[in-house]
């Protein structure tokens, strides 16, 4: 790909709107040499975008078709494809497990009480007709509740999930749960690809940590999770496809397991050292960083702008990309993406 374009002003035009991010307000769509879908294309395969992408670049889609039977469904709460009841709690605009009655007690119950759904029984192209992508931009499909951690805490809650993890009684019968749930996960990637051909790439969810701290220890992720991990990203990159990952948590310490796990990126939350992740594994792991913090309520446009070039310069490097922390969004202020865009369009390009 030629990056050898120069930056023409003209590009910082707008010659469309694109719907916010889960019903935020609508942002400019820009006059760019490539689109942001090519954008990110070159981002995660070649580690050398033309610009630092935007949350405009990118999307997501997770049908009802999936969060209804797999996900965690909305407002009005669910009963799920394993027969899980989801309730919607206000205060967080998200659910939860119906509390007081897990699903199974023990793992080794589980051949007993998990039935895989037939997917090839669901309405696949009626989904694919009402959630169309556009194919301007690059979009992932959201694998809310994963495959994983999260999925077992849905089967049980949270406490007897984390004790099993380390009961030698119920530890085989987890692989065993594991690479259940990992041979239906690569069901549905070939499932969405062949009904969203458009389809980038794919955002698993796995919640590994808390506030200070992993739920559980190194050795513990790579003999439970982790060649599951990498089982699923294997076929996910045997699709042309790319492998995200959204672990929430304070998951500094577990990173390497993410790049053994095959993953191509980390979206850490701002608990996380992020420029220290950047720093230590960019090259081998596409990270959101948090930028300078400054108070856009009180920053000059000049600070703004500057921030924006102060983060071009630490974190947008060929070969070690990354993109700015979905926690930074009070400061991507106009002032800030437009710099952003531009300074990061000429330091990719080899003109600043």
């Amino acid at each position: 790909m030629n990056r050898k374009i120069p930056f023409e002003k003209n590009e910082l035009l707008a010659i469309d709107t694109i719907p916010g991010f889960f019903g935020g307000p609508d942002m400019p769509l820009r006059n760019t040499p490539v689109s942001p879908k090519e954008n990110i294309a070159a981002m995660y395969y070649d580690r050398h975008p033309y610009w630092t992408p935007g949350s405009a670049d990118a999307g997501m889609i997770m049908p009802p078709l999936y969060n209804d039977n797999l996900g965690r469904g909305g407002p009005g709460g669910i009963t799920d494809a394993f027969g899980i009841e989801w309730e919607y709690v206000e205060q967080v605009h998200g659910s939860i497990v119906r509390p007081g009655t897990p699903f199974m007690a023990d793992v080794n119950e589980w051949k007993d009480k998990v039935i895989f759904p037939d997917i090839d029984k669901w309405d696949w192209a009626g989904a694919a007709e009402e959630n169309k992508i556009d194919t301007r931009r690059s979009f992932q499909l959201s694998f809310v509740n994963g495959f994983w951690f999260e999925r077992l805490i849905s089967f049980m809650d949270f406490l007897p999930a984390a004790m099993a993890l380390i009961d030698e009684d119920q530890k085989d019968a987890i692989k065993e749960l594991f690479e259940a749930t990992t041979a239906f996960a690569m069901k549905l990637v070939d499932k969405f690809c062949e009904y969203w051909p458009a389809l980038d790439g794919f955002n698993v969810h796995d919640d590994w940590g808390a506030q200070k701290a992993p739920f559980f220890s190194q050795e513990t992720a790579y003999e439970l999770f982790v060649p599951h991990m990498k089982a699923l990203t294997d076929h996910i990159h045997s699709k042309g496809r790319f492998a995200t990952l959204h672990s929430c948590g304070h998951n500094f310490l577990r990173v390497q397991c993410f790049i053994d796990g095959g993953f191509d990126s980390w979206e850490p939350q701002a608990m996380n050292d992020t420029p220290g992740l950047y720093e230590q594994f960019g090259d081998k792991l596409i990270f959101s960083v948090m930028p300078d913090v400054f108070d856009p309520k009180t920053a000059t446009e000049d600070e703004m702008r500057q921030a924006a070039r102060n983060f071009v310069d630490k974190y947008c490097k060929p070969g070690k990309p990354s993109t700015v922390n979905y926690a930074a969004g009070e400061m991507m202020t106009p002032a800030f993406t437009e710099e952003l865009y531009e300074y990061s369009r000429k330091r990719y390009g080899g003109f600043a």
